[in-house]
């Protein structure tokens, strides 16, 4: 049953009963009028607060992006001295958060966006700090925004993957390997950014990332086209145009 606190508002409890009909009996189960008496309320209630059972499902997506959103924080450390090993860290969360709340983590991936998202944009912003710092240290292979793609992309598919396959046919190891795979194709075997292996690809994402937003050494507009030039460089490796 969903606890009723007498401090929790109405569109809370709504969205709460929501979430538990959803885990505890799939898509099927969130019926406004489920919903509604599992919250205590009349189904004209949710319409009027969420619009629609879509509106619904948008803010089932957005609480489940919160609830994942604390655990992000709590795990993610600035101060760490390893940033592959923290991104493999944050990958892992992101798949075992999609493998044990399957239902939940299917409407996070669905939702089309329609209402304000701020948790789901907060975790975006960290995976992006994640992938700076590992331009910035010289870790990262490929350019920042197909790194950030790269590391959605299998972890989302690890998830839909695992949850496709019979039970009896899962197997951890694949886990492992898609997320060593990630980290294969997105950061380098060692910080480095030798000119004879890369050119200035890897040198102009490492100083892109490096730097700072407000230096007082160059004009906005200065800044504006240093940027332009390093994401040109770290795009295409520096190759000529014609």
């Amino acid at each position: 049953m969903v606890t009723r606190d007498s401090t929790d508002s109405p569109r809370r409890r709504i969205v709460e009963a929501a979430v538990e009909l959803l885990e505890n009996g799939g898509p099927d189960a969130v019926s406004t009028r489920a919903v509604a008496a599992a919250a205590g309320m009349q189904p004209p209630a949710i319409y009027r607060l969420f619009g629609d059972k879509e509106g619904l499902l948008e803010a089932v997506a957005e609480h489940g992006y919160a609830q994942f959103l604390e655990k992000k924080r709590a795990q993610f450390d600035p101060a760490t001295q390893d940033p592959v090993e923290e991104l493999r860290r944050g990958w892992d969360m992101v798949v075992e958060f999609g493998v044990s709340r399957p239902e939940l983590f299917a409407v996070m991936n669905r939702a089309t966006g329609r209402g304000p998202d701020a948790a789901h944009r907060a975790g975006l912003e960290i995976l992006h700090r994640r992938v700076r710092r590992l331009a910035a240290g010289g870790w990262l292979r490929v350019d920042e925004e197909l790194a950030a793609q790269i590391i959605q992309a299998t972890g989302q598919g690890a998830v839909t993957t695992w949850h496709s396959t019979p039970a009896d046919r899962r197997n951890p190891a694949l886990l492992t390997v898609l997320r060593e795979s990630m980290v294969a194709a997105v950061t380098r075997a060692e910080p480095t950014v030798p000119a004879a292996e890369s050119g200035p690809a890897a040198a102009a994402r490492a100083l892109r990332a490096a730097l700072p937003d407000d230096a007082d050494v160059l004009s906005d507009a200065e800044q504006r086209l240093l940027r332009e030039w390093l994401t040109r460089l770290a795009a295409d490796g520096g190759a000529p145009h014609a």
